[in-house]
């Protein structure tokens, strides 16, 4: 049986792009938390995290993953920091295949350069920011079930790459 795919990365890895073409090419059902999450409080991820604050924000993330996680086996993007929270890895381990996008921080700074919409990459210097943002969160991507290069090819070319992990260890076929 499937397991799902959680695909994690820095912001800019480009989990929301690839996870949708991901998706269509499995003939399956894409959760993006992001949306449902802003949809659910009728705000933005940038007004969420002024008015409520990045823990909060993060246990809203949570809970829209484990909801996700009800649905029959399919693609789940969560933000950047989801995998970062200790406990969320090992929460999704039964039943998901989370996937590291790996990307270096200076391309994901300059795929995100006209996006403003990121509280955590807000400031005159996001390349430095990304790069923070990696060395925090790298030793917890690495703890993903799989690592695929999201830094090089079309994001086509890496939704070919998430394929073949899909089928070879995670159920897929």
């Amino acid at each position: 049986m499937p397991r799902h795919l959680i695909l994690v990365g820095l912001p800019g890895a480009g989990k929301s792009t690839v996870g949708r073409i991901l998706a269509d090419r499995l003939g399956t059902h894409w959760t993006d938390i992001d949306p449902i999450i802003e949809r659910a409080t009728g705000l933005s991820i940038a007004d969420l995290f002024a008015e409520e604050g990045e823990a909060a924000f993060r246990e809203r993330e949570r809970l829209a993953v484990v909801q996700a996680l009800r649905l029959p086996p399919h693609v789940v993007t969560p933000g950047g920091g989801w995998a970062a929270v200790d406990g969320n890895l090992a929460t999704v381990a039964e039943q998901g295949f989370p996937i590291h996008l790996a990307v270096d921080p200076d391309l994901a700074a300059a795929r995100l350069a006209d996006d403003r919409t990121r509280p955590l990459l807000a400031g005159p210097d996001r390349v430095e920011r990304l790069r923070e943002l990696a060395r925090l969160r790298l030793p917890w991507y690495r703890q993903a079930a799989a690592e695929v290069d999201a830094g090089t090819g079309s994001a086509a070319e890496v939704a070919d790459r998430l394929l073949a992990v899909a089928r070879a260890r995670a159920g897929w076929s």
